[in-house]
C-alpha cells in the first residue's frame, strides 16, 4: 500500500524505519517529551516495531518526504471493521514540525481512509497544551467532544519550567500526582468531504 500526496507518501511501516528514528531530532519541550523516540538497542527496535505491527487491529505506516526521507509515522489503532472507525496516532520526527507537513499527511491519509478503506469515523486524543497539534487537527476538520484528565507521563515534572507555566490551566496536582486536561475529538467521513468542497 502506498499513498501519494503532494510531498507526502504513506506506506507500511517498515523495520528500516524503525532504525532510522534513532537519527530524528528532540523536542525541547518537557510537556511533549513522550514523543521523542527513546534511546533502543537493535534487540528492543524489533521487538518495538513487532509489537506495533503484529496487532490484528491496528495498523501503522511510515512517512517520507518529497526527498524520500522518513519524516514521521502514524498508526490508525483500535480499528473497529463493523462500525468502520478507528483511533489515529502520528508522531513526527522533531526537525519536520512547523513545516505543514501534518496538515498534508493528514488530509492524504483521510482521503484514503474514508474512500479506499471505507470507513465511517476517525478519533483522536490530543492534550490540552499541545495547541500546535489541535490546530492541525482542527484544521482537517476534527471537532472537540468529549474533555477529562489523566495522568501526565512524567511525575517528575520540573513545576518552574517555562513550557510548564505556560501551559500550567492544563494541569492538575491532586495527592502529589500531575493530571493533564485531554481533548477527544472526531472526524466522520460527511464532514471530511463536506469540508473539502468548501475549500
Amino acid at each position: 500500500m502506498e499513498i501519494r500526496g503532494e510531498r507526502v507518501i504513506i506506506r507500511d511501516l517498515q523495520l528500516e524505519d524503525v532504525f532510522n528514528m534513532k537519527n530524528w531530532g528532540t523536542h525541547e519541550n518537557p510537556l511533549i517529551e513522550d514523543y521523542n523516540f527513546p534511546p533502543m538497542n537493535d534487540k528492543e527496535i524489533k521487538l518495538w516495531y513487532k509489537m506495533k505491527t503484529n496487532r490484528l487491529f491496528n495498523k501503522y505506516y511510515g512517512i517520507l518526504n518529497e526527498d524520500n526521507k522518513l519524516i514521521g509515522y502514524m498508526g490508525t489503532k483500535d480499528i473497529k471493521v463493523i462500525r468502520r472507525e478507528a483511533t489515529l496516532g502520528i508522531v513526527l520526527d522533531p526537525n519536520y514540525v512547523n513545516k505543514g507537513y501534518g496538515t498534508e499527511i493528514l488530509d492524504t491519509f483521510l482521503e484514503y481512509y474514508f474512500t479506499e478503506m471505507k470507513m465511517k469515523k476517525m478519533i483522536l486524543e490530543v492534550a490540552e497544551f499541545n495547541k500546535r497539534a489541535y490546530r492541525v487537527y482542527e484544521k482537517v476538520g476534527f471537532l472537540p467532544v468529549g474533555y477529562y484528565l489523566d495522568e501526565f507521563f512524567d511525575s517528575n515534572l520540573n513545576l518552574t519550567n517555562p513550557y510548564y507555566l505556560e501551559e500550567k490551566s492544563s494541569f492538575v496536582i491532586t495527592n502529589k500526582k500531575i493530571y493533564n486536561y485531554i481533548y477527544k475529538m472526531v472526524l466522520n467521513k460527511k464532514r471530511f468531504f463536506k469540508l473539502r468542497k468548501t475549500m
